[in-house]
């Protein structure tokens, strides 16, 4: 999860020339106990017409993308127990993020 989302990062700051390229990844623990991941870049950013769709098998932004990626990521995610979500953050770039059950708790 962590890679792919720091590799889409990447990519999406490629073309930034006006503004520092950084990718922050961090984890906390939730009220309810899960682990939530966050990797955050000053991209480009999610355009709000593809935010439904990001995490759809075969849909990509990309001119060289297969559009397997995030969807590969949101299986696995939900088949421990886990979410997996995307927004656009207040300045620039994007924050895709996700939360798993803590070892321990049990997976509802």
């Amino acid at each position: 999860m962590i890679i792919n989302f720091v590799i889409n990062g990447i990519q999406a700051m490629a073309g930034i020339r006006d503004r520092p390229r950084e990718i922050l990844i961090e984890s906390r623990r939730a009220e309810n106990g899960n682990v939530v991941v966050a990797v955050q870049d000053s991209g480009t950013g999610i355009d709000p017409k593809d935010a439904d769709r990001l995490f759809e098998a075969f849909f990509t932004t990309k001119s060289d993308g297969m559009g397997m990626g995030l969807s590969i990521c949101r299986s696995i995610i939900e088949a421990h127990g886990g979410q997996v979500w995307a927004s656009n953050n207040a300045g620039h770039g994007a924050i895709f993020q996700f939360s798993l059950p803590s070892i321990g708790a049990s997976a509802s």
